[in-house]
């Protein structure tokens, strides 16, 4: 049995820009170690699955794999996912629901003209924030001093909206620039909190830069070691999620406009709003555009 794929450039509207996603399709069958075996061969930061919903009320079961191991959510494998079923789909659906194992993730689709052009999903968890490290842990992660990460807003901490993240700020733009992962503090500060990644980021964003509000970068473990993240969604709104909790702004919508892999040629933009009501996060988003790059089919062997 053949299985066809589609790869999609997620968080961009131009080819060769954002990140990268396969979306394996008709992946009924397939076990988990032979999707692991898959996403190793794609070898981007991660690859979905789709498989018939368990609840027919819902659109798909997603399962989703980096090259390494398989994670219960991430933000640009659902974007990528819902825009290549949605763009596939013979009914156009306002949105679509997604099973996975962080829980239910809806995703609306946005058309013009009869075509997607953007998709945004909700995250599946409320926000949860773990305690601090200090200046000079988290600088060590990505290779930088102490005086680099700026704590007036918010301390380094692990975040939650469905994936883990440690979470910093940096003073500027050019510490942004000068961060580079250190294995040797990386595996001493991680995993913590179910974190296994970095995501920092800076507001001193040029203007040349707009209409980014933030400026991001993400280091995560790959199959050959400690690699950059030139979108991560699950992140982005998860940092969101966090900005909107210290907003003092009780009631109201909160958006905001992140850029990332900016500094390693494949610049994203992830548009992020947060729903506050009576002090309290009701919903955080995070969506996008993207592009299709390329079609195909495998055949693994002992199949067909």
């Amino acid at each position: 049995m053949q299985r066809r794929y589609i790869t999609v450039d997620v968080f961009t509207d131009r080819a060769f820009g954002g990140n990268q996603l396969a979306v394996v399709l008709d992946a009924g069958g397939l076990s988990t170690q032979q999707m692991q075996a898959i996403a190793t061969e794609f070898n981007y930061s991660e690859t979905t699955f789709v498989l018939p919903p368990r609840d027919k009320a819902n659109d798909a079961e997603v399962r989703i794999f980096t090259p390494v191991l398989e994670i219960a959510f991430a933000g640009h494998p659902n974007v990528g996912t819902a825009f290549v079923l949605a763009s596939l789909a013979k009914e156009p659906k306002p949105r679509l629901l997604f099973e996975e194992k962080a829980g239910l993730v809806p995703v609306e689709i946005v058309r013009e003209q009869g075509r997607v052009v953007r998709t945004e999903l909700t995250a599946p968890q409320p926000l949860a924030r773990y305690a601090p490290l200090s200046p000079a842990e988290a600088a060590s992660c990505i290779s930088l001093g102490a005086d680099d990460i700026k704590t007036d807003n918010h301390a380094a901490h692990v975040v939650t909206v469905g994936n883990a993240f440690l979470v910093m700020e940096l003073h500027s733009r050019e510490a942004l620039k000068r961060a580079r992962p250190d294995a040797a503090a990386y595996g001493k500060i991680l995993p913590r909190d179910g974190a296994r990644s970095v995501w920092f980021y800076t507001r001193d964003v040029p203007a040349a830069e707009a209409p980014c509000e933030r400026q991001a970068r993400m280091f995560m473990r790959g199959a050959s070691g400690l690699t950059e993240d030139p979108a991560t969604g699950s992140a982005t709104v998860a940092a969101a999620a966090l900005f909107a909790d210290l907003d003092p702004r009780r009631d109201g919508e909160l958006r905001l406009t992140v850029g990332q892999g900016f500094d390693m040629g494949r610049p994203s933009i992830l548009q992020t709003r947060v729903r506050k009501q009576d002090g309290k996060i009701v919903s955080a988003h995070v969506g996008g555009s993207c592009v299709q790059m390329m079609e195909g089919t495998l055949r693994l062997d002992g199949e067909g």
